[in-house]
């Protein structure tokens, strides 16, 4: 089982989370209640849909984590490479993120978000 894989199980277990065919039509993904969360694109990428605001608040850091790979200015979305189970654990710690920022974002006077970042090239990229 990849990395992938065991964090899409586990994640689907979580009670505000649910399996649901992506927007972007790639991958498999996960949604709350609040919108999508997650998008499982291969076996290493996911692409975690955050808030503006929380990808303010944690800029830094997600600069500092090796496993995240892009992120893409005025996207809404990281995209996390898994590579050890250590990833798996910084994913899981950033989905519960992301269900945070989702459930406390009014969404009233929010830009619609844009699409995930697969296929994109721009922003900051680790290789």
């Amino acid at each position: 089982m990849t990395l992938a894989a065991r964090a899409l199980a586990q994640l689907a277990t979580w009670p505000d989370l649910s399996e649901t065919v992506p927007s972007c039509g790639t991958g498999q993904a996960l949604s709350s209640a609040h919108g999508e969360i997650a998008h499982f694109h291969s076996d290493r990428d996911v692409d975690l849909h955050l808030t503006d605001r929380a990808i303010r608040r944690l800029a830094g850091d997600l600069r500092r984590f090796g496993a995240v790979v892009r992120v893409v200015p005025g996207s809404q979305w990281v995209t996390v490479r898994l590579d050890a189970s250590s990833d798996v654990d910084l994913l899981m710690t950033l989905v519960s993120v992301a269900l945070q920022a989702h459930q406390g974002a009014s969404g009233e006077g929010l830009p619609l978000p844009t699409g995930c970042n697969d296929g994109r090239g721009v922003g900051f990229l680790r290789s």
